[in-house]
């Protein structure tokens, strides 16, 4: 089973994925990079030697061989490209090919109307919706948008990033994190053998990212404000940096909460993982224009309570509201607010949702997973099968409704 994989370029929430192939079909497995990184994402820790890696070719290297790469294999996982040319003569001649795909109308499902924009859609999708194409739809909205232009009938399947996922004891955890409720919880299977016992250990909150206006940062220090005022004991912990970096520090000093927030600034992905792991809740509150959303993978991962936004990519697919994590309505920070107060009265929720939250990263939304049902995909499509799933990555993609008229900036 030969296969390619071709995005703009290889990072952390990918390797794992690739690592996955590569060790399912070794040198039948190739990633093929299209362009360097730019330099924001690779001071940010996302960069990769790309020479180390053995699957990996540039096609802007080795153009003949790339192409040629691309046309003859069996699978070809087509991501995004400044160069969607490499694989256009793949689509014409019917070979079986997944399109790994963000949204195509973050900014508001109003944009389709456009002429032009449906022009190039039926260039790019539309096209092809009969043949051997399937749409690896990264984001519960995604499968809207391609239902918006008729796009992929029949041919939609959930799929994500996958981070690198780690393995703990819920003690090897609890022990990073410490205790937060008391002895007269009542006992769950979820819970270590002996009870636990009531700790002063302070609720950790995380927040990770770049400080950009579609990510909210603010809303980490408006919850430190509040939170204060209400006499918690709490820290946040918030990473990362970008255009918003003063004014978040102006507006921590304002409210006079520095005692309350640690900013570390772009940390490796391996930082801010341990810090993760000591965190008890993590918040999300990017808004609509985030694709997927890869730290709140790495968030659950890490066992803590994940609250998060019900707009962005990964919200619907990785998260049960109120089962193993909390989703709060449309951005609103009230509602978010609400969320953050009802795990600090309810301890053992913290708990509770954190250890469901890694469960679901471990058992299902993990690179190794989404390989194997790659895999399986291909052979029983092979024996004129289609493989079906209940749930995770690979499953039957449902057509979500987004906000129609949202607006705004990438």
């Amino acid at each position: 089973m030969k296969t390619v994989m071709v995005s703009n370029y290889i990072n952390h929430h990918q390797i794992p994925f690739c690592d996955a192939m590569y060790k399912r079909l070794g040198e039948d497995f190739v990633f093929i990079q299209t362009e360097e990184m730019e330099s924001e994402r690779a001071n940010m820790g996302w960069s990769a030697d790309v020479s180390s890696i053995p699957y990996v070719k540039c096609s802007y290297e080795a153009p003949e061989e790339t192409k040629d790469l691309i046309m003859d294999c069996d699978l070809l996982i087509a991501g995004w490209t400044k160069s969607p040319e490499l694989y256009e003569e793949r689509l014409a001649a019917g070979k079986l090919t997944f399109r790994l795909s963000e949204r195509l109308y973050r900014e508001g499902q109003w944009k389709f109307i456009s002429p032009k924009g449906l022009v190039n859609k039926y260039k790019e999708h539309i096209k092809y919706k009969k043949k051997p194409v399937f749409a690896l739809c990264v984001g519960a909205y995604v499968a809207s948008d391609f239902n918006l232009i008729g796009a992929y009938p029949g041919k939609r399947y959930k799929f994500g990033y996958f981070p690198a996922t780690k393995e703990f004891t819920w003690d090897e955890l609890y022990e990073k994190k410490g205790r937060l409720h008391t002895v007269e919880v009542e006992k769950k299977e979820y819970l270590p053998e002996e009870p636990p016992v009531l700790t002063d250990k302070e609720i950790n909150i995380v927040w990770a990212g770049r400080f950009l206006p579609l990510k909210h940062p603010e809303y980490a220090v408006m919850l430190t404000r509040d939170l204060v005022k209400k006499g918690y004991r709490f820290h946040v912990h918030l990473i990362g940096d970008g255009e918003m970096a003063d004014s978040l520090r102006s507006f921590i000093q304002d409210e006079m909460v520095e005692d309350y927030v640690t900013m570390y600034g772009f940390l490796e992905p391996d930082k801010v993982r341990e810090i993760m792991e000591k965190s008890h809740i993590h918040i999300f509150s990017s808004n609509f224009i985030e694709g997927w959303g890869a730290v709140v993978n790495e968030g659950m991962n890490s066992g803590c309570a994940e609250i998060v936004n019900d707009e962005i990519g990964c919200a619907k697919y990785l998260i049960e509201d109120g089962v193993n994590g909390l989703l709060y309505h449309e951005g609103e920070y009230k509602d978010l607010l609400n969320k953050v107060l009802y795990l600090f009265d309810n301890p053992a929720e913290i708990e509770r949702l954190g250890f469901a939250a890694y469960e679901t990263i471990v058992n299902e939304w993990n690179a190794d997973v989404a390989a194997d049902r790659i895999i399986d995909f291909y052979k029983n499509y092979e024996e004129g099968n289609i493989a079906s799933y209940p749930d995770g990555p690979m499953s039957v993609a449902e057509v979500l409704k987004p906000g129609f008229f949202k607006t705004g900036k990438l």
